[in-house]
């Protein structure tokens, strides 16, 4: 995949969620305000060629699917560390850069139909395609047979390619497209409601529509249905949705939406003839492009978004997690970071950062069982897993004269392994290392001491240990 496209993260956020009943107006969090259950990646495949997706057929057998960029999708049983070829089409995509094999769904009967869905940059012109295949016989292998439902141009730029597509609730296959590419959508693709370029569509493919000659049905209750615009819009302002998910619970659709120079999003929930704003708008932020148009009440502005700091880049969209082996808490909504490697967590009052990898991470996905997993373009799938984790402080005790001073503490533990620190004294401030994911180092600050007291005390729990600081009025003859 091409980096050009992936932009980056910071470690402070305000979610804005005054659009969503329920919520309060606005939250303010941060990215190491809060730490979760330990994580850590769990080995599932390796040495793939550029993975571009997995997931599951949803048919019992427990089997993933993986998808790579180059035109293969390739199968892996229950257990298995090795993967077959289901099908190959190699021939019919231009790989390289964004462009790829890069999306695959599931039929929700299709341990009964045996239909599936890929969605791929064709080659030779590098339009996208939206395909339907079917299982042979044989349920390992999938049959060549090709029926095209819908074909988008994709002229002048090989980049904003969008690429995912899914099943939501309702039975319906939305399908999420980019913008055309270039810098800041110079046509207004994202904005033009003519063109399905820039937008979540929503199509029926159960019925076909004899009056319009299309393999699919557009749902009678889509916002252009009935009039100007793209039947098959759902929504549109999207810049280049990578990777969306629906609730398996609550069925509320995430999209992560990649930005442009300055702010990322991720938006929520999406709704039928939504605007998510850009051109206008990236993230909160107006971008200039069409200064009279700023006008935040005529969007949905995203339920949060972050600037280009830490050396992050682009946001990876994830899931919701709704698994049975409790990694982390239920309704925790899963994502990454593509160029950092890390991976992200956020609750609905907080976002924490769960591990940081040598990935650059494509794509998650969920098996059956509602698990998480991990897609590295390298070449990996990695299942995110609870991790058991021991910690270790130095020093455990120390001791300040009345002057007060400065000090910090080391904490060892393996790279998974998340911590905080935290003083029980308002004359003790942490002032670096408040939060970590592996060995680190927490900094604090003691206050000088005038109390008639010769000596006051005070804990600082790092790590789940505990850090005893003494401060004394008189000379210590030693320290410690």
């Amino acid at each position: 995949m091409n980096t050009s496209r992936l932009r980056g993260f910071v470690a402070v956020l305000f979610i804005n969620t005054s659009r969503l009943r329920g919520f309060v107006a606005a939250l303010f969090v941060c990215m190491s305000g809060s730490v979760l259950a330990a994580t850590q990646l769990v080995p599932v495949l390796t040495d793939l060629s550029s993975p571009t997706a997995v997931t599951n057929a949803g048919d019992g057998s427990q089997r993933l699917f993986v998808v790579e960029q180059a035109g293969d999708i390739l199968v892996r049983q229950p257990q298995s560390f090795t993967t077959t070829v289901f099908l190959d089409i190699r021939g019919k995509v231009m790989a390289g850069g964004e462009r790829g094999l890069l999306g695959l769904a599931f039929h929700p009967d299709y341990s009964t139909n045996g239909r599936f869905f890929v969605y791929y940059t064709r080659a030779g012109d590098g339009a996208i395609v939206i395909s339907e295949y079917r299982v042979s016989p044989k349920p390992d292998v999938a049959d060549a047979s090709e029926r095209i439902l819908l074909t988008i141009p994709h002229p002048t730029n090989a980049n904003h390619n969008g690429g995912i597509l899914a099943f939501g609730p309702d039975r319906f296959l939305y399908i999420g497209v980019g913008d055309g590419g270039s810098a800041n959508d110079p046509p207004d693709n994202a904005q033009n409601i003519d063109t399905l370029l820039g937008k979540i569509l929503r199509i029926d493919v159960d019925h076909a529509d004899a009056v319009a000659g299309t393999p699919y049905a557009v749902p009678a209750d889509n916002p252009f249905a009935k009039g100007a615009g793209r039947d098959e819009i759902f929504a549109y302002g999207f810049r280049n949705p990578w990777r969306f998910s629906f609730d398996r619970v609550t069925g509320v659709q995430w999209v992560g939406d990649v930005g442009q120079n300055a702010r990322e999003e991720v938006d929520m929930p999406i709704v039928r003839g939504g605007n998510y704003g850009w051109r206008v708008y990236e993230g909160f932020a107006c971008t200039g492009n069409d200064l009279t148009l700023c006008d935040p009440s005529k969007y949905r502005l995203p339920i949060f978004d972050y600037d280009h700091s830490g050396g992050r880049c682009s946001v990876t969209g994830g899931y919701v997690y709704r698994g049975a082996q409790d990694t982390l808490p239920g309704g925790t909504y899963v994502y990454g970071d593509y160029c950092s490697g890390e991976i992200f967590a956020w609750d609905g009052t907080t976002q924490s950062l769960l591990l940081r990898t040598p990935l650059n991470i494509s794509s998650f996905g969920e098996d059956e069982q509602g698990e998480l997993y991990v897609v590295g373009l390298g070449g990996t799938v990695s299942r995110l897993a609870a991790a058991s984790c021991t910690y270790a402080i130095s020093p455990v005790r120390e001791t300040f004269p009345k002057d007060g001073g400065a000090a910090s503490v080391a904490v060892a533990t393996a790279p998974e392994c998340a911590w905080t620190a935290q003083s029980d004294a308002p004359w003790i401030s942490i002032t670096g290392g408040a939060a970590g994911v592996g060995s680190g180092t927490v900094n604090y600050t003691v206050e000088p001491y005038a109390g008639k007291a010769k000596t006051r005390s005070a804990t600082i729990t790092v790590a789940g240990q505990s850090l005893v600081v003494r401060q004394t009025r008189l000379r210590p003859l030693i320290r410690r």
